[in-house]
């Protein structure tokens, strides 16, 4: 991946997330510290996992050469957070992950980026980590969506998003 890769995909994934967003503003707000399958995370601790660690440490740790995620910390953060918190933090993480791409350059996808993980790999490496990440979560997402009673998001219905998630438009 290159920089004029690095941007198509961003642009890709910034209309990704906002069909998140419209998923973990449509969980009934009583049910985010549920745990629907036991042994995995609640749908607060999945909103906190994927917005911060999959998404916005991935893309900080590429600009600046060493990913610090804290996924220990995670639960602790989610139980603090009620349902506006848990999409607030996520619009949050967003922006910050964007303002790290933006950095983003040839040297830095081509640079080995130090991780939590106990390995290493080049920056383009981690973005294809974090659209993984990503699309493995929210799967798990709409799961509880439907357990929940909720019909989620089409996954693909990007021009409902907010503005700032919507496709750019051409012309």
């Amino acid at each position: 991946m290159n920089k004029q890769g690095l941007d198509g995909f961003w642009d890709q994934f910034r209309q990704k997330y906002g069909v998140y967003l419209r998923l973990l503003e449509a969980m009934p707000a009583d049910r985010y510290q549920d745990q629907p399958v036991p042994g995995l995370r609640s749908a607060a601790e999945l909103a906190v996992h994927v917005s911060g660690t999959c998404v916005r440490d991935i893309a900080q740790g590429v600009a600046t050469g060493s990913i610090t995620a804290d996924e220990g910390a995670e639960p602790r953060l989610a139980k603090e957070l009620d349902k506006p918190g848990l999409i607030a933090f996520a619009r949050q993480c967003f922006d910050e992950a964007d303002v790290a791409v933006a950095r983003i350059g040839e040297a830095e996808l081509r640079a080995i980026v130090s991780t939590p993980w106990k390995n290493s790999w080049p920056g383009w490496v981690g973005f294809s980590i974090m659209n993984d990440e990503f699309v493995h979560h929210r799967g798990q997402l709409y799961v509880y969506a439907r357990l929940f009673g909720v019909a989620p998001p089409f996954m693909w219905s990007y021009a409902e998003n907010a503005a700032e998630f919507r496709p750019a438009t051409v012309g």
